[in-house]
């Protein structure tokens, strides 16, 4: 029995804004069903005693002083910029409504 229908899929889809086709739908459910099935046989393994970070090898992350240095200069960061005002990148507006300014 699926876990996943078609209709779900559409509501997902709808509220992510994505166009599905029946077609499509049906494919993403049997894909989403599969990757439960995955899921829910990953949930049987007993995992006792197992650290959630544990590895085969011990690893160490690396680290470095937490220190001020200096910043980069504002003409040498957007001396390769498409545009820029000043020492500001010029990007197109990407939502609307917004007061310029």
């Amino acid at each position: 029995m699926p876990r996943i229908t078609r209709a779900e899929v559409h509501r997902v889809a709808r509220l992510a804004r994505l166009s599905l086709s029946d077609a499509e739908a049906d494919r993403m459910a049997t894909d989403l069903d599969h990757i439960l099935e995955y899921a829910a046989t990953l949930q049987e393994l007993d995992t006792e005693g197992i650290e959630p970070t544990a590895h085969t090898i011990p690893l160490e992350t690396p680290m470095r002083p937490d220190c001020a240095a200096p910043g980069i200069d504002p003409a040498l960061a957007i001396g390769n910029a498409p545009e820029a005002v000043d020492t500001a990148f010029v990007v197109p507006k990407v939502i609307e409504g917004e007061e310029e300014g």
